[in-house]
């Protein structure tokens, strides 16, 4: 007698009209991913911090458990959305401070930093960057299926996946070292330029390097290095913002703030 999962078997319950039951149709509609950001106790917060620590320090470590997803879950992608509500909470608090130091204390101030930090810089743009991923993996990289082969396919929610693992050191960076870092990078010296840019160098050389990572994790996917093609032309802007002596953290918070020096 095969086993049967009650939970399973009360979720799929058909009515007596032949349609299902609404518990079931809910599970269809919205996907599981989904589903647990409203279940705490559901997510995985132990490892969603050891993802983290990993991704700042040895990122390709991340990447080697992503066979393990695919061997248990048949899936690419994480099935646990812990790892994008801790880093939108942490945002939320960056952008809050942020805000407070240049002096948005008014409510709407802060609720409209934190809105476009979380929903402009993080969520728009992600879904974005994801999906231009996940169509040109498929449509231009992926290795050609031989006989007896599965047809594998890059999972759009592991694009995001990628682009939330790729995000995390760029927030560190961008948003964390850079707030207690302001006091020196908010002066109109060359010094100030030169840190200031090299700290926006980094953080976004770092974003396409773990999303390389993300993407050469694949096995079915070829010509990954095109990830990284774009650090080229980040070194390059970054080779004229030092020589015109631009300040991307005055032009940073002069756009959100209103700062001048």
């Amino acid at each position: 007698m095969l086993p049967i999962s009650y939970t399973n078997l009360n979720s799929s319950r058909i009515t007596r009209d032949g349609t299902a039951s609404s518990a079931s149709r809910y599970r269809r509609l919205i996907p599981e991913y989904f589903r647990r950001i409203f279940h705490y106790p559901q997510m995985d917060i132990e490892y969603t911090f050891w993802i983290m620590f990993y991704l700042c320090f040895n990122p390709s470590r991340v990447y080697r458990v992503t066979s393990w997803h695919k061997q248990t879950k048949n899936q690419w992608a994480r099935d646990d959305p812990a790892f994008a509500v801790i880093l939108v909470f942490f945002m939320a608090i960056a952008s809050m401070s942020y805000a407070i130091t240049f002096h948005f204390l008014s409510f709407l101030n802060v609720i409209k930093v934190m809105f476009w930090a979380v929903f402009v810089d993080f969520i728009t743009v992600g879904l974005l960057i994801a999906t231009i991923g996940w169509w040109v993996t498929n449509k231009f990289l992926r290795v050609s299926v031989h006989n007896h082969s599965v047809d594998q396919s890059v999972e759009w929610l592991y694009a995001f996946d990628i682009h939330c693992n790729s995000f995390f050191p760029l927030f560190v960076i961008l948003y964390v070292v850079q707030f207690f870092l302001l006091p020196i990078l908010l002066s109109n010296s060359l010094f100030a330029a030169i840190l200031s840019n090299t700290l926006y160098i980094i953080g976004f050389s770092y974003y396409y390097y773990v999303t390389f990572l993300g993407y050469n994790a694949l096995p079915f996917l070829q010509h990954t290095v095109v990830f990284l093609y774009p650090i080229g032309i980040l070194f390059a802007l970054y080779i004229v913002s030092v020589v015109m002596g631009k300040n991307l953290t005055v032009s940073i918070m002069n756009f959100y703030f209103g700062f001048q020096l």
